[in-house]
């Protein structure tokens, strides 16, 4: 996995996908009759030969071109009660590999576009860009996607009717509309200036601060690990929009340390342990414009630890006895060291390495960690280290390991459904699953079927969002959840009680021939 990749991982997805491989939109013949002969196109990020139509959650058409294009034009015609409903497309991929398969020869689906032939026309949809806050200097915007091309937009503030910003499309279906004041906000369209405005899009509140809210400093890697003094410990800041300047710091103290700068968003830190002359926590914080002299928040504080293995090993024990532990209940496993005045750190053991699960900074000899309400997996084997908070920073041998036995099997997720009723056809089905550790995977299941329909990562919350994005009647059935540790680490829950999904309209044999493997397994960091 790319350096890039692995920090994507840590934070999660925008709210509208602008690396999308597919993009679908209409094209009325008239705006002043957009229902009367209208065009569907689908747009490819890449050059290819074959697109495909999905209609209401199956297969509708494909084609495939002697050569290569970047689009295709689906005709549809006048309006009817046979055409009407909810449209997506894909494009066709060459993966390299000789085996094609229903997982890797599409991309994943476009945009949803709805077809209603009835005014007023169907909402658009609202998202900010690149944030949902502003600050004195600072705007931000808010864009607005119709799912017909050339229309006129429309942007309305909440509770203040002399507030109105008119956009003309032109040739595309999106309009950016820059906001200086906070409100709630919500967007419309027109096919021509006398027409009916369609039905508004969801509410978007912009808030205002006084300063940019705090950054992310996390380190690189899905775990701390215990660094040697040899090695360079990397940081990331993440803020969550373009900025100017970041800064690392000690306290008051500004850090001047080797960066690098991936995204304008992202800054990159190489710690050289043997440099530091200082243990105390590090934050980050970030500015936006050259000009402005006012400073984020600064973020949640990160510490760093690391060993060369010279100092006495500690003893760690375990309160009560570290095997056959009930379920539900708090173990301590207290770390004894020779001295007083130490950091010390907790550590589990992976496939390979030993994670850096809790650490602190007690004034005594000894550091009592707690787990909390434990469960088969919290079972494992677990050491303890220390490490000087004063030059030269020499730090311990790891313990002995001590083996953690919980009774009991894993302990199950529970799946809900955001939704309420029947699912509308060709709509997504969206899940939320409730599980009992962070940093896991989490896949939704259909019964029957081994491969997972949907993936997540729960990074930093024992949640996560799962969905089917474009239902059709063949996925109606009983669906549940589980999750699986993330490497170094090895645990597997069990799945969750099963819910019904139940999607109007009755199965045809076309529908009923279309494969869940058409549904491309998605990943997405909580």
């Amino acid at each position: 996995m790319s350096l890039l990749a692995a920090l994507l991982l840590l934070w999660g997805e925008t709210s509208w996908d602008t690396t999308a491989e597919a993009f679908l939109w209409l094209d009325p013949q008239s705006l002043l009759e957009p229902w009367a002969n209208l065009t569907l196109t689908c747009q490819s990020a890449f050059l290819t030969k074959d697109f495909q139509l999905i209609m209401n959650g199956w297969r509708q058409q494909r084609v495939h071109h002697d050569t290569y294009v970047m689009s295709h034009q689906f005709p549809l015609g006048a309006v009817t009660s046979d055409n009407k409903g909810v449209y997506r497309c894909r494009c066709g991929v060459e993966p390299p590999t000789l085996t094609l398969t229903e997982l890797n020869r599409w991309t994943m689906l476009s945009n949803l576009v709805e077809v209603t032939g009835t005014e007023p026309l169907p909402a658009p949809l609202l998202w900010p860009d690149p944030v949902s806050w502003i600050t004195p200097n600072v705007a931000t915007y808010l864009v607005c996607h119709a799912a017909m091309r050339g229309v006129t937009f429309l942007l309305r503030k909440e509770d203040d009717d002399n507030f109105l910003r008119v956009r003309k499309a032109q040739d595309n279906v999106v309009a950016r509309f820059i906001v200086r004041h906070p409100g709630n906000y919500r967007c419309s369209y027109r096919t021509d200036t006398e027409g009916t405005p369609s039905e508004p899009s969801e509410a978007v509140t912009v808030t205002e601060y006084a300063k940019p809210p705090a950054p992310m400093l996390a380190f690189l890697g899905t775990y701390q690990t215990i660094e040697h003094p040899s090695s360079n410990a990397v940081l990331a800041c993440k803020a969550p929009r373009n900025v100017f300047e970041f800064q690392l710091r000690q306290g008051e103290k500004m850090l001047t340390i080797h960066g690098a700068r991936p995204l304008r968003e992202l800054s990159l830190y190489y710690l050289n342990l043997t440099d530091m002359d200082d243990q105390s926590p590090l934050t980050c914080r970030y500015r936006l414009h050259r000009s402005l002299d006012t400073w984020s928040e600064d973020s949640e504080p990160k510490e760093l630890m690391w060993s060369d293995e010279t100092q006495p090993a500690p003893v760690l024990t375990a309160e009560p006895s570290s095997h056959d532990l009930e379920p539900g209940s708090t173990v301590h496993l207290r770390c004894t060291a020779p001295k007083a005045g130490l950091r010390f750190g907790l550590l589990r053991q992976g496939d390979t390495y030993y994670p850096l699960i809790q650490m602190q900074n007690p004034s005594g000899t000894e550091a009592v960690f707690e787990l909390h309400n434990i469960s088969t997996i919290d079972s494992g084997n677990y050491s303890c280290v220390y490490m000087e908070q004063e030059p030269p920073f020499s730090g311990s041998a790891p313990s002995e390991l001590l083996e953690l036995q919980v009774n009991g099997p894993p302990p199950k997720p529970k799946l809900e459904v955001l939704w309420t009723g029947v699912v509308p056809l060709g709509r997504e089905a969206k899940f939320r699953c409730h599980g009992h550790a962070r940093m896991v995977n989490m896949e939704l299941l259909r019964e029957g079927f081994h491969t997972p329909l949907w993936m997540n990562q729960a990074m930093r919350s024992t949640t996560a969002d799962l969905k089917l994005p474009f239902v059709g009647p063949q996925h109606s059935g009983n669906y549940s959840c589980r999750y699986t540790a993330m490497s170094p680490l090895s645990f597997e829950s069990g799945t969750s009680d099963p819910v019904e999904v139940i999607v109007e309209g009755k199965a045809s044999r076309a529908v009923l021939e279309f494969s869940l493997l058409n549904m491309l397994p998605g990943l997405y960091t909580a």
